[in-house]
């Protein structure tokens, strides 16, 4: 069970990732490059075969942007497992409280309560296509993305890679669920791209509020509690479970 929360705790960072000022507020002007549309008739003409367009370069923009997320966290799980071989002892807590302290100082950069300017470094593209790159272009442009390393979603996805590192087995689906969630909300809003404007406002209630919650993961993970708390979650899911389905039993034998 401390997996599986552990699992909503890397998809939770990519919805993050994806609604941080570094992401949301350019949403519009990569999907006006990878679609070689203007942002402008993107927002304003949503009919239904501009929004297959977008849905669909959107797709493979992702699946450039996966490309290079979960090749970091094999890489990042691979080089869990070594530090496993060479360390002395109980090894996983050690690295678990690595992974906690980390956790716990980039939530505190991402709420914005402290600062590392070497962390704001990035790379965007500035020249806008003339016309669409066609998919294999998207793809490339979310290579391009995710390499080039934003400075919101560094210290958010470095925390999951930290978290994969210290606990190798699950490394690559803490990835996964990280990619899901950047994806499932990116998805969402190339097809109502009119919203973004809105949402735009409260990002960054949003990294205060996620950074906060990092913060408390990290202490958890860092004391051994978030094991504890999984624990209690789970009998309370189970008894739960158990009590509706012996409820459904008796109302239906009598």
């Amino acid at each position: 069970m401390e997996a599986d929360v552990t699992f909503w705790l890397a998809f939770g960072a990519g919805v993050l990732s994806f609604l941080s000022p570094c992401t949301l507020p350019i949403f519009p002007a990569y999907l006006s490059y990878i679609t070689g549309m203007s942002v402008k008739d993107i927002q304003d003409k949503q009919n239904p075969q501009i929004r297959k367009k977008v849905l669909l370069h959107s797709v493979f923009f992702l699946i450039g942007v996966a490309s290079i997320f979960l090749s970091l966290g094999f890489g990042a799980s691979l080089a869990g497992q070594w530090m496993q071989g060479v360390l002395t002892g109980d090894s996983g807590v050690f690295l678990q409280r690595i992974a906690g302290v980390f956790i716990i100082v980039m939530g505190l950069f991402v709420a914005g309560w402290i600062n590392f300017s070497w962390l704001m470094r990035e790379k965007r593209f500035s020249v806008k296509p003339k016309k669409a790159l066609g998919y294999t272009g998207s793809i490339f442009t979310g290579v391009g993305f995710a390499a080039g390393w934003t400075p919101c979603i560094g210290p958010i996805f470095g925390s999951i890679l930290v978290l994969a590192a210290s606990n190798p087995t699950q490394g690559m689906v803490y990835s996964v669920f990280y990619v899901l969630g950047f994806a499932v909300p990116f998805l969402i809003f190339s097809f109502f791209v009119g919203s973004a404007r809105t949402v735009v406002r409260y990002s960054q209630i949003f990294m205060k509020v996620g950074g906060g919650m990092m913060v408390v993961m990290g202490v958890l993970l860092y004391t051994g509690q978030l094991t504890k708390i999984s624990n209690m979650l789970l009998r309370m899911v189970q008894d739960t479970w158990f009590s509706n389905l012996g409820t459904i039993i008796v109302g239906g034998i009598f």
